[in-house]
């Protein structure tokens, strides 16, 4: 019997199977698409995500990060991380790299979906294979998630991303976040001579639209874009829990809050290895309680500034007030990192 049967093979899954090789355990993935995949993504791993990166054996090429800095029209502010470098890397180069390293750990991946599942008290049947766990890591809009009633309903006003890169050389190695009444553009240098620039916005337009609220990040973008617009969304993601019998979630499929802090796929990293530890301890009803405990300050800190953006006064004052307290910026930058 597999011990460990994966749904999904993005970087979420893909981690999971590779802590789960290393563990002993014999790991099978199921994707349908072949690899890798883009999709819309800030691309900046957090410290705490480089870091589980070195702990999976990969190793990728990307642009080190040194902190985060937060524009609008009139203010700066910035913090840099105290424990290490985040990284900078292309959604495609990193899920390459998690494949590379799952191949030479003996991961299977077969190619199909999982559309529908079995339980019983000694395993779990799916995609015409029997394992001992299924881990569901298929999404944002994980079809795993609803099928086993797991989804709670939404709430408050539904944000959304989209992502493009520009072939321009990168102005900084911190990750800018900037400030309009509208939404935010997250920018992460990825490349000698690439930056990508993600809109965060709860106001539904085209792409060119929403970069016109930032004139002075425009005015860095001039010339063609180097790749389409790639949208994702609503972001917030309620979950009732990660763990249904011999099911769990992990990555965006185990609930999500926004990406305006930029640690989701730091945060799927981090708990694929989680997932795999209370697997291995023969204790996977553990993992709900120590997910929660591992996205505690990711999701208060992500759900306070979400929920400042819904007040227009509120939102112009983020900026001003990290201004003048780079103390308190900062320690909300390294509790996130």
């Amino acid at each position: 019997m597999i011990d460990v049967l994966i749904a999904g093979g993005g970087p979420a899954g893909l981690a999971t199977a590779i802590h789960a090789a290393l563990a002993g355990m014999e790991a099978v993935v199921v994707e349908p698409r072949s690899v890798p995949v883009d999709k819309a993504c800030g691309e900046g791993l957090m410290p705490s995500g480089t870091a589980a990166l070195g702990s999976l054996g990969v190793r990728v090429e990307g642009r080190p990060l040194r902190g985060i800095r937060y524009l609008d029209r009139r203010h700066e502010v910035e913090a840099a991380f105290r424990d290490g470098s985040g990284l900078g890397v292309r959604r495609t180069a990193l899920h390459a790299a998690l494949a590379r390293r799952a191949r030479e750990l003996g991961v299977e991946v077969v190619p199909g979906k999982v559309d529908g599942v079995r339980q019983d008290g000694d395993g779990v049947e799916a995609a015409g294979l029997r394992a001992r766990w299924l881990v569901a890591a298929d999404g944002l809009h994980s079809p795993l998630r609803a099928r086993l009633g797991l989804e709670l309903p939404g709430r408050g006003p539904r944000r959304y991303g989209l992502r493009r890169h520009y072939p321009v050389a990168p102005w900084t190695d911190f990750v800018e976040v900037h400030w309009a009444a509208d939404g935010e553009a997250y920018v992460t240098p990825v490349g000698e001579n690439l930056v990508g620039v993600a809109v965060l916005s709860s106001r539904r337009r085209g792409y060119p639209e929403h970069l016109a609220d930032f004139p002075a990040l425009l005015e860095r973008l001039r010339g063609p874009a180097a790749t389409p617009v790639r949208g994702a969304g609503p972001l917030r993601q309620r979950v009732r829990a990660r763990v249904a019998g011999r099911v769990l979630l992990v990555g965006d499929a185990a609930g999500y809050v926004d990406a305006l802090t930029g640690e989701g796929v730091s945060l799927a990293l981090t708990s694929a290895r989680l997932l795999v530890d209370c697997l291995r301890a023969g204790t996977p009803g553990s993992y709900e309680a120590a997910w929660l405990r591992l996205s505690r300050r990711h999701r208060l800190l992500t759900g306070a500034l979400v929920g400042t953006r819904r007040y227009r006064t509120a939102a112009r004052l983020i900026v001003p007030a990290a201004r003048r307290m780079p103390s308190l910026f900062g320690a909300a930058v390294h509790a996130l990192a």
